[in-house]
């Protein structure tokens, strides 16, 4: 039996869930609002959520990281009566289970709460799974063990694994993670970052040279691809790899052989590839920078790691470890927190990642000195402000909103749906042109949509990120 929770503001719709749900053996509430939704969800702990996009508080698309964040980690099913391509996009990559449309048949809805329940009690169960080695891997928090999950799964196989996330999430850490804990644990794990590839001598570096291949090559020299045989090469920015390299390397990333420059004979290498990634490969890809076939071998196992916006759970752990650390280091007594020490770094969000909060933590311990606890002055005046901004923003949201503009047009016809949907769609992409400062990726934060999609639709309505 599993645990169901339906957040839809139509009744006929939730009355013929409920009655399945109770066909099937499940226990299944109802809640017609994000808030009552939200109540419900932080009392009973639902294993699935069935979620409608349109409800009288809110927007349900919004609402999915908060649900996937539960102690229960819920699938989380769109259900919605006005499917949209965009939407769906936005779901999936919120975390949504599903994304189904109400108009097809009942059984879609039906058939997605059987999947989504099965996959929810086999993923619960417990495991043989052994207990992974996470060496500088700290937290707790749903969207973190979920990409544990993903990690113990990459490291029990020796397929290709790509990770991605933003700049500062820790790509280099779960990629040695998954090596650590591989068979192939006891091999070396080598490290290439293709933003120090020179493209002269890239060739050698990677793939070893022989005595007197070019000017300056007076010894033999090994590779990088072969002193990873039996261990993982791991491809630090991988979208940085000069194109003309990357041909070169998807024949020695599936063959596993190569030629060293200057030698006669190819040579072979059993390694393991790991590669990461803040950018998106497939926008480079559209952009003739980077070769599909070769991002269809790097990706046959995604790792994608959540921002540390997404995982404020975390943050009060990893900030007392490495307070620790740092005052360990420096030879400090074990150091305090005033109460609002946390909730003004879980205000913050942090974009930068980890890596900006151990700096900032780092500042705040040269800062404050000998004092026996942390207080929020001690921390950067950047990380303060933001924080303080953030404080501000419910306030803000509750201000009464602007009128929606006007349907019908001067000459009181009224447009198309499609004509309609067009004229909105460019005026909100040229006020977001503005307000997000140009930056894409404050765009695609804004707007909900992925880089992807962004660029076509401002293709599309002629409108450019660029100064």
């Amino acid at each position: 039996m599993a645990r169901i929770l339906i957040i839809d503001d139509d009744p006929l719709f939730c009355d013929l869930l409920l009655r399945q749900c109770a066909r099937l053996g499940h226990e299944a509430r109802c809640a017609h609002t994000l808030a009552e939704g939200f109540s419900q969800a932080d009392r009973e702990l639902p294993d699935v959520v069935f979620l409608d996009v349109m409800l009288p508080d809110g927007n349900g698309l919004q609402a999915i990281p908060r649900l996937r964040q539960l102690p229960s980690a819920p699938e989380v099913v769109i259900v919605t009566g006005a499917g949209d391509p965009d939407g769906a996009e936005l779901a999936i990559t919120s975390g949504a289970w599903d994304y189904v449309e109400k108009g097809d048949s009942f059984q879609a809805v039906v058939l997605a709460l059987t999947r989504a329940v099965q996959y929810h009690l086999e993923k619960s169960a417990p495991s043989k799974t052994r207990l992974l080695e996470r060496e500088g891997i700290l937290g707790d928090s749903p969207p973190l063990r979920d990409c544990l999950r993903l990690l113990a799964r990459a490291a029990d196989s020796e397929t290709n694994v790509l990770v991605t996330g933003e700049t500062g999430t820790g790509k280099e850490l779960f990629a040695w993670a998954v090596h650590r804990n591989s068979r192939r644990a006891k091999g070396n794990f080598v490290v290439v970052d293709c933003t120090a590839l020179p493209e002269t001598l890239v060739e050698g570096m990677l793939f070893g040279h022989r005595k007197g291949a070019f000017t300056g090559a007076t010894e033999d020299r090994i590779g990088l691809v072969k002193q990873a045989d039996g261990g993982t090469l791991f491809l630090d920015e991988v979208s940085e790899m000069p194109l003309s390299l990357q041909k070169t390397f998807l024949r020695a990333l599936q063959e596993r052989r190569f030629r060293p420059v200057g030698a006669e004979r190819e040579v072979t290498s059993d390694f393991r590839l790991v590669a990461a990634t803040n950018r998106d490969l497939d926008d480079l890809v559209r952009q003739g920078t980077f070769r599909e076939d070769l991002l269809f071998r790097l990706r046959g196992f995604a790792l994608h790691l959540p921002p540390l916006r997404e995982r404020g759970a975390d943050v009060r752990e990893l900030a007392r470890r490495h307070v620790a650390r740092l005052c360990e280091r420096d030879g400090l007594a074990t150091k305090g927190f005033s109460p609002d020490f946390f909730p003004t770094l879980e205000r913050h969000t942090w974009p930068g990642n980890v890596r900006e909060l151990v700096q900032a933590l780092e500042r705040a311990v040269a800062a404050a000195g000998d004092p026996p606890t942390r207080i929020p002055v001690h921390l950067p005046p950047e990380v303060r402000v933001r924080a303080a901004r953030a404080a501000l923003t419910p306030k803000a949201r509750s201000a009464p909103a602007q009128a929606p503009a006007p349907v019908v047009s001067n000459n009181g016809a009224l447009p198309t749906l499609k004509e309609f949907r067009e004229t909105t769609t460019a005026e909100y992409l040229s006020a977001l042109v503005q307000t997000a400062g140009r930056d894409p990726r404050n765009a695609c934060r804004v707007s909900g949509l992925s880089r992807s999609r962004l660029y076509e639709l401002l293709q599309k309505h002629e409108l450019s990120l660029g100064a």
